[in-house]
């Protein structure tokens, strides 16, 4: 008698409400920049993608022109549900900070000029730079753990030419994405 192969686990397909109220969650809690928080929740918490997954469409979405958050959502809303999908996650993320931003955004007028919310402002802003520092490290390692060496030359330069050498973003998106597409072409043949 022969054993039945075993199941192939298929990946998780979120609903449209799931997608609807995990970008809404993203959004009311990911203060400080919600990439940290996106990447937390849709690779390690929900498990809707991959790290690889992640990396991929984050690189796609930086590549987009706007907000990279929005490009991210709207490319998982389409990988899951088409243009649906892509309209309900763009809605979801866009709920909580507009009206949270509408309300911030009349205090700070009423109270920009208050010593000790200044301060606090100086805080947050510290705590930001660290939540973008651990997504690049998590960003870095399936590429580290992949010995993918050419991808990790190119984050290496595109670091230099904009953080050392303070280069424009977008001559340095403009000059590095046709190599590196043309040196991934050229070895995947």
């Amino acid at each position: 008698m022969s054993e039945s192969p075993p199941a192939i686990a298929k990946p998780l397909v979120p609903t449209l409400s799931e997608l609807f109220f995990g970008f809404l969650a993203i959004a009311a809690t990911g203060f400080g920049g919600v990439l940290p928080w996106a990447q937390i929740v849709l690779v390690e918490k929900r498990r809707w993608l991959t790290g690889e997954q992640f990396a991929d469409d984050l690189a796609l979405a930086q590549f987009l022109p706007g907000p990279n958050i929005m490009n991210l959502s709207i490319l998982i809303g389409v990988r899951f549900h088409g243009p649906l999908g892509a309209i309900v996650c763009a809605l979801g993320l866009l709920g909580v900070p507009v009206a949270l931003m509408i309300v911030c955004g009349a205090l700070y007028s009423r109270y920009s000029d208050v010593s000790w919310l200044r301060s606090g402002l100086l805080g947050l802003s510290a705590a930001a730079v660290g939540l973008l520092i651990s997504m690049a490290a998590k960003l870095a390692l399936p590429l580290l753990r992949g010995r993918r060496i050419p991808a990790l030359a190119f984050a290496l330069i595109a670091f230099v030419a904009v953080a050392l050498l303070r280069l424009p973003l977008y001559w340095v998106v403009l000059s590095l994405a046709p190599v590196s597409v043309a040196v991934f072409w050229w070895r995947g043949r």
